[in-house]
This record gives structure tokens, sequence and C-alpha cells, in this order.
């Protein structure tokens, strides 16, 4: 028996999404940064300041584990999905703590599949279905007492700075054990830190952790209470979110100063939608800064939306997926528009307007360059790397796409063991990618038309959030503990150089 609570074979499946892959973006030159030190502003947001996670620096470390090149790591209390973000010494991360007994973390692709039909198999009733897979793999916003919490810590040592907790009570909303209360990373424009819980609540902090300002949130209903991932992005002095949900999706900008609403357009989803497909989705939008325009790249279910940055619609292109994730990004002048899970990959040329939509049988247009099928990634967002797409899948394949022509030079499968997952979306720098999966493995292999991998370097703990790179340190975020990974030579320098400058 399937069970179908969309109206479509979706059962409980895989429509949840966490801000650690569809996650806050902003582009860097479009922000003002106070300059305290060499890293202001060094990772402001979940992926970086261009939205595509690379470097290049050859102190990056590209070897690790629980304890080799291993700077500091630290206990984190509760749970969040949401990356860290620095700025200046200071390192930033959200958290959940939950009152009582909290739902342990699932891994995998699954979901509440196998559940299904194990209990399908039983003979049980539809109604006896759902009330047991909800008792074992959601948490209602009735059933939990929660705290949280922003942390700030010192990026050299791992000390904690100071941490506010923002709010304590119910959720709005419910959560699939696959996903956090924490899942929406926060973002910065140098002086302040923005952090978003979606029904909830914008707040705003100085560096110092002391309150700006707090502006409440409606609440919606979201699909099958799977739980938030949309992440803030920042443009022109306004924080803007997107909130795709059952009841009344919009886009809407925030001043950065006062925290006032500064615009909202409401979001529809496409003409002959079906009416049983959920309407949530849980995409970051992308600040595009081409060479013609600034606009704010949306994915939405079934479709992708670009506004400017007043909020009125510039172009749209319809055949994605019903329930959107991972998100898009640009290098180069041309914008990488993920299709999500089964869905292709679409390179869009600057200048768009209207609708953009391709034709039965179409691969290009006049404004969509190419377009590659079945490569959508359904959460790790891909990086592009030295003229290529770099694409994780969620069970562990690798696609790499030619930038330019669209071209699939390799496909491969990462752990040929199998019990890879991922979630996390990779990274790379000096020639290299990197994929962490689900299981704390981060894959290293060769940016090259080949795959060739490298090494895999292993972490016992659970890893969900993308990390961060600021200089030659590495920034990873487990389900417990967050690592400061920076090759031992170059931390012991540092540590003799700060000998050095004691008296006496």
């Amino acid at each position: 028996m399937k069970k179908n609570l969309g109206g479509i074979h979706f059962s409980f499946t895989a429509v949840l999404a966490f801000g650690v892959l569809a996650a806050s973006c902003l582009v860097g030159s479009r922000y003002s940064l106070a300059q305290p030190n060499d890293n202001a502003g060094a990772w402001p947001q979940f992926r970086g300041p261009a939205f595509n996670p690379t470097a290049e620096n050859p102190q990056l470390p590209e070897k690790w584990s629980n304890t080799e090149n291993v700077e500091w790591a630290i206990n984190i209390d509760g749970r969040g999905w949401s990356s860290p973000i620095v700025v200046g010494n200071q390192v930033f991360v959200t958290t959940v703590t939950t009152e009582g007994d909290s739902k342990e973390p699932q891994t995998g692709v699954n979901y509440s599949n196998e559940y299904v039909e194990e209990l399908s198999k039983q003979g049980l009733s539809e109604e006896e279905i759902e009330r047991k897979v909800m008792e074992r793999d959601f948490e209602l916003p009735d059933q939990v007492s929660l705290h949280y919490f922003l942390m700030c810590y010192d990026l050299q040592s791992g000390k904690e700075l100071w941490k506010q907790e923002y709010y304590q009570g119910q959720p709005p909303g419910g959560r699939h054990r696959k996903n956090s209360f924490s899942s929406e990373t926060p973002v910065t424009d140098g002086n302040k830190i923005y952090v978003y819980a979606t029904h909830l609540g914008l707040y705003a902090y100085d560096l110092d952790g002391q309150p700006a300002w707090k502006t409440e949130l409606s609440n919606h209903p979201i699909y099958m209470e799977f739980g938030t991932g949309s992440s803030p992005v920042l443009v022109d002095g306004k924080v803007v979110i997107v909130d795709d949900n059952q009841e009344q999706s919009t886009i809407t900008a925030y001043d950065t100063s006062t925290g006032k609403q500064v615009w909202q357009t409401e979001r529809l989803v496409p003409e002959g939608f079906p009416a049983n497909m959920p309407r949530s989705g849980w995409s970051t939008p992308y600040i595009w800064q081409n060479e013609l325009r600034t606009e704010i790249v949306t994915v939405g279910p079934g479709m992708a939306v670009s506004y400017d940055t007043n909020g009125k619609e510039l172009w749209r292109l319809n055949g994605l997926t019903p329930a959107p994730s991972s998100s898009s990004f640009a290098v180069d002048e041309m914008l990488y528009l993920n299709g999500g899970r089964g869905k292709p990959f679409f390179a869009v040329r600057p200048g768009a307007s209207g609708d953009i939509s391709l034709e039965s049988g179409q691969q290009s247009n006049d404004h969509v360059a190419w377009t590659r099928s079945r490569v959508g990634t359904y959460i790790p967002t891909p990086v592009a790397y030295q003229g290529a797409l770099y694409i994780v899948q969620d069970n562990g394949i690798a696609i790499r796409v030619d930038t330019e022509t669209g071209e699939i030079t390799f496909k491969e499968r990462l752990s040929e063991a199998g019990g890879a997952d991922f979630t996390a979306s990779p990274w790379a720098y000096n020639g290299k990618v990197f994929c962490v999966s689900e299981q704390g493995d981060t894959f290293v292999f060769e940016a090259t038309d080949e795959f060739t991998l490298i090494r895999v370097n292993h972490n016992d703990d659970l890893i969900m959030a993308s990390p961060a790179i600021v200089g030659d340190r590495l920034l990873i975020r487990t389900a417990h503990r967050l690592y400061c990974i920076r090759n031992q030579e170059n931390t012991t320098a540092a540590r003799k150089s700060e000998d050095a400058k004691r008296p006496g």
C-alpha cells in the first residue's frame, strides 16, 4: 500500500529540506563590512560570500580526522543543521535545545518510506500507519518545548564569547527527525547578525551579542510538518526571505536597520499546477548581481522566479521540482539553475524577461543557454570550480558537468561499499573537490574530467551542515561538535608566534 497524504506518491517521502543545503546567500560585493581584522566578513553566509564555496590557499587542509589536523573542537548543545558563519575572529552558529527527550536524527534518503511499507505489509489501515509514522518520526509543536540560541565563538581558540536565547517555547510547526528546528543559516553584513526562524521571527544582533531588533512573523502550515530550511539573504540594506508554504507563499524584504517590512510580493504556483501537489519549498534565494542588473532568483514549487530588488517579477521558468530544497547560483555571468531531484539543470543568461520556459523537446532558447536533464539535486547544492559543476546527489552519485556545454564528463558513485548519504553541499579548493556524507566521511577527489578519488577523511559523528572556509581553516559542524580543521604546522607556528609576543 502506498501512503498518499499529499495526493501524490510522496507518502512520507523526501520533501524535506535543510538550511545547510539550501542556505542563505549574499554576493560579497553587495554589502559593506566593518573591518576588525583581515578575516572580516570572511564567511558571511552558508556557502560563502559568492554562494559558491571555493578557495585557493595552499595552506588549507586536505586531510583530517577527529584528531588529526584539529586546531580545536567544542561541544554544541542541542541540534541545528545551520552552517557556521564568520566575521573577523567571531564564529556564529544557531542551535535549538529541547526540554526532555528529542527524536534522534535519521540518516539516509528513504525518510519514512520503508517504515510505511513495513506497516502496510502488516495490514494496518492508513490512519494507523499515519499515527505510527508520526509518532516515530515527527515532532509536533505541542509535543516539545524549545530554546533557540545564537552562539558566538572565538575563531582562533574556540572559546565561547557569548550566547543569546532568541526564543523559548513551542515551535510554530513540527519537524521530521531528518530535519532540525534550526536549519536556517544566519547571514551577516559585518555589522549585525540576522537570524531567521521561519514563521517565528527575524532577529538582529550586533557583534557583541546585543539585540538590535526583532520582527515577529505569521505562521503558515508546511507540507506534512516536515520542518523548514530556507535561509535569509541580504541585498541593498534589506533582509529578504522566501516563505513557500501550504497557505500563503510570499517573498518579503525587511529593513536591516529597523526590521520593518519594506515590501512583500505574493508567490503563486505555475498555472495548471496540480491541486494535490505540495506547495511548500525549502530553497534559499540567490542574489544574482550580473552585468545588467541585480536579481533575486528564487526556486519554488514547479518553477523559478526572478525578482528585482523591489520585489517586481522579472522572469520565470517552469519545469522544476514540486518540492524544492537545493539552491542555484551564478559564476562568470551565467546562472546555474537547479531544477531539483530528477529534474534538469539550466544555464540561464543575464537579461531574461517574461516566461522563459522551454517548449517540449527544447534544450535551449534565447535565454536558456543549455539544459542537462536529470542532474538536478534534491538537497546538496553543487559547486562550480575550474570550468565544471560538481554535483553530488543525496544517494552518493558524483557528476561532473562542463559549465560551457552542459556535457557530463563523469558520473561515479563515491562509496562503492554504500552507506554514504549526502545532505551537506560540496566545496572545492587547491584542485580538489570535497564531499562530506551524513555518516561523517569526507570524500576527496581530483577536480578533473576523470574521477580520481584521493582519500576519505573520517569523522565518527553525523554531519548535515555545510562547512565554512576561513583563511587556512575549515570549520565543520557535526551533530554534536564544531571542529576547526587546520594543518598542524600552521597551528604550531601560530602558537609559537603568540608565545613569542608574551612578556617574559
